[in-house]
């Protein structure tokens, strides 16, 4: 049998951002429409996909 370590959950820091209301209304969408389990959650999707297309894996 096999068996997977479970990987340690990250700390997470707590920051403050300012967003226009459009985007914060979205957001609670994807949560109302059960997508996403809070805005925290889309928050950190969002900016975990930017790193990855912009930074982490860029195509030089």
């Amino acid at each position: 049998m096999m068996y997977v370590k479970a990987m340690a959950r990250p700390r997470l820091r707590l920051i403050t951002v300012k967003l226009p209301e459009l985007y914060v209304e979205g957001i609670e969408e994807l949560v109302k429409i059960g997508r996403y389990r809070n805005r925290s959650e889309v928050i950190r999707v969002a900016i975990r996909d930017l790193l990855k297309k912009e930074l982490w894996f860029r195509e030089e």
